[in-house]
């Protein structure tokens, strides 16, 4: 992924699925969300334990599955090796053009798989850390 593919995507991207947002704001992907929520992106956290709660603004969401409008991101705070089924339930969603795997996480099988699936992927990278570091 080159800096003008980052910035595509960041800028053309509206709709965001959390995987793994976490309600603790110690944790990266309640910081990362928010952030993300604050620059003016829809976040939809995605969270089995939190289901039917609020957070964001938006209904936590148990599974990619229940989610009812077309998201163009889905961002995946997860253990590289649950990498896999998530990617696998995010292909099902309507509107999907970006799996973006936070920092730390790797999955080439899965990456390859979206890839083949017409998605871009981003592995082991921020969008918090990349929207300022790009200027936008």
């Amino acid at each position: 992924m080159t800096d003008d593919d980052i910035r595509a995507i960041l800028t053309e991207t509206k709709t965001i699925a959390v995987v793994g947002w976490s309600p603790k704001p110690d944790r990266p992907s309640h910081g990362v969300a928010a952030y993300l929520k604050r620059r003016g992106y829809r976040v939809i956290p995605v969270n089995p334990g939190q289901a039917g709660e609020t957070a964001l603004g938006e209904t936590i969401r148990a599974s990619l599955s229940e989610i009812d409008v077309p998201v163009d991101m889905v961002d995946i705070f997860r253990r590289s090796s649950e990498v896999g089924p998530v990617v696998d339930e995010a292909l099902g969603l309507a509107g999907l053009k970006t799996i973006w795997m936070q920092l730390g996480v790797v999955d080439e099988v899965a990456a390859a798989k979206a890839r083949a699936a017409g998605m871009q992927v981003v592995m082991d990278r921020c969008p918090a850390i990349e929207i300022p570091r790009l200027g936008l």
